[in-house]
């Protein structure tokens, strides 16, 4: 079986998210998601709408999603992969690069992001629409 794995805040789920998902999880046959907790968010100076609790409800519910796990620390992703058995670790093209270290644990692929779409662009637009 080939496991795969990849990270995010995903909050404020959009087809993006489900983009990546689709993909993450063709790639292999079990696809685990860890999720920034509430806490980490807070050390990277992130705060999401919904809490960790509520993405990770969400996340469960995702047909291409068999696993949901918290993401605590950024030095956590290579004690992920070995604890998981991890045979890929994915990532959007933004962080291009920035994961390369895994490579000697795991293939690590970088998937184009879905254009004109992003949980930022949405908070953005929804704070331009509040403001009318």
């Amino acid at each position: 079986m080939k496991k795969v794995i990849t990270y995010g805040t995903f909050d404020l789920l959009h087809f993006g998210h489900i983009n990546l998902l689709k993909r993450a999880k063709a790639l292999g046959d079990h696809l685990t998601v860890a999720i920034s907790t509430d806490e980490f968010n807070a050390l990277k100076n992130k705060k999401a709408y919904y809490s960790y609790e509520q993405r990770k409800i969400i996340l469960e519910a995702i047909r291409y999603v068999d696993e949901v796990i918290p993401e605590e620390k950024w030095e956590q992703k290579a004690e992920d992969v070995k604890k998981h058995d991890i045979d890929i670790f994915v990532m959007g093209d933004d962080w291009k690069g920035k994961f390369d270290y895994l490579s000697k644990y795991c293939d690590v692929v970088y998937l184009p992001r879905t254009a004109n779409i992003s949980t930022t662009k949405i908070k953005e637009e929804l704070l331009l629409a509040n403001a009318y």
